[in-house]
């Protein structure tokens, strides 16, 4: 005989975890109630179903445009772990948005976000430094955070972070020198980044090795990147297996050659041969660079004496489909045959 007991068993496809969404336009607003609750797990639940929500774009913007960033701001502060966690959670999702970004410095989610870079949870911290990346790979975010001294912070988490989470400070360090490189300098970036291009991560030194593309831009950063040595390192790397790793040591090679101690250490360091290697590669990037770095080097007569014989060469990539190649060839080419 059939028993009249109810299942204690919760219906199928049903999270616990989850707050039950409401239909259509009201779920958003019934959320963001559930948001504000003094009960710590019905604010878990709120943001689980949020994280949910808002991978849909229509449901992204609808949650932005109904404050939910003034009320995930608060949460960045919750005594809860997971709160925390998935309220950084949803802040990256929405930092994909370009609304979003926008919300991010309309609020000044940026700085109560940059606080929890100390946060004990691992998840967090990585949530946060994904979310900070997003934002400073558009320059009004990178300006901000530079603005508001951000840099100098993520310059000393570099060497004490998890590798999981570093790269993503590396890449929003890159992204910050782009538009100011001297907070970095200031900061001792260049010897920080010099441990990081041996790095077995391939992420790692090609983030690495992008921030000092930045650096070297200055005056100041060219003569710290040869100060600390770094061009013997970043000549070896001019045969790393990743071609961004490639392509920013010889980017940063071509930016310190401008000055005559940088053109030098290069020479000594050997960079002819592997620059003279590159330029057949098909990577854009990766030959572009090598050109340019080849015609700075070139203003060195003996560097030039030695490219003369390469000219051949240098010819066959004035057909190269792309045309930034072509102009970076035919000005390494007119370099490289100038007569006093």
């Amino acid at each position: 005989m059939a028993s009249p007991q109810t299942s204690e068993l919760p219906p199928p496809h049903i999270d616990p975890t989850q707050a039950p969404v409401a239909f259509g336009n009201w779920a958003i607003p019934k959320l963001m109630l559930e948001l504000q609750d003094a009960e710590r797990f019905t604010r878990q639940r709120a943001l689980a179903a949020l994280c949910d929500l808002v991978h849909d774009h229509e449901r992204a913007y609808e949650a932005i445009l109904s404050g939910c960033m003034e009320r995930l701001k608060m949460l960045l502060q919750d005594e809860d772990d997971l709160v925390r966690v998935k309220t950084t959670e949803v802040l990256y999702t929405l930092a994909s948005h370009s609304l979003g970004r926008d919300a991010f410095l309309k609020f000044d989610i940026v700085g109560p976000l940059a606080n929890l870079i100390e946060d004990p949870v691992n998840a967090c911290r990585k949530n946060v430094h994904e979310a900070l990346n997003r934002i400073a790979e558009f320059p009004s975010g990178a300006v901000f955070m530079v603005s508001m001294g951000l840099v100098p912070k993520l310059v000393l988490k570099v060497p004490d972070e998890e590798e999981s989470i570093r790269a993503s400070i590396l890449s929003t360090l890159s992204c910050c020198v782009s538009v100011n490189a001297l907070p970095a300098l200031e900061s001792d970036a260049v010897h920080v980044l010099k441990d990081e291009l041996s790095h077995p991560s391939p992420a790692i030194r090609r983030a690495a090795t992008s921030t000092l593309v930045g650096i070297s831009v200055p005056a100041d950063g060219k003569m710290k990147v040869c100060e600390e040595n770094l061009l013997q390192v970043l000549v070896k790397l001019l045969s790393d297996d990743d071609q961004g790793v490639v392509a920013n040591a010889a980017g940063t090679i071509m930016n310190t050659a401008v000055i005559t101690k940088g053109k030098t250490e290069a020479l000594n360091a050997g960079a002819l041969a592997p620059l003279l290697q590159l330029v057949v590669s098909e990577n854009t990037a990766v030959c572009a660079n090598a050109l340019r770095a080849l015609t700075v080097l070139a203003e060195v007569p003996r560097a030039r004496a030695q490219l003369l014989e390469h000219v051949p060469l240098l010819k066959t990539r004035l057909t190269h489909p792309t045309a930034i190649i072509q102009r970076a060839a035919s000005t390494a080419i007119e370099v490289i045959s100038w007569k006093p």
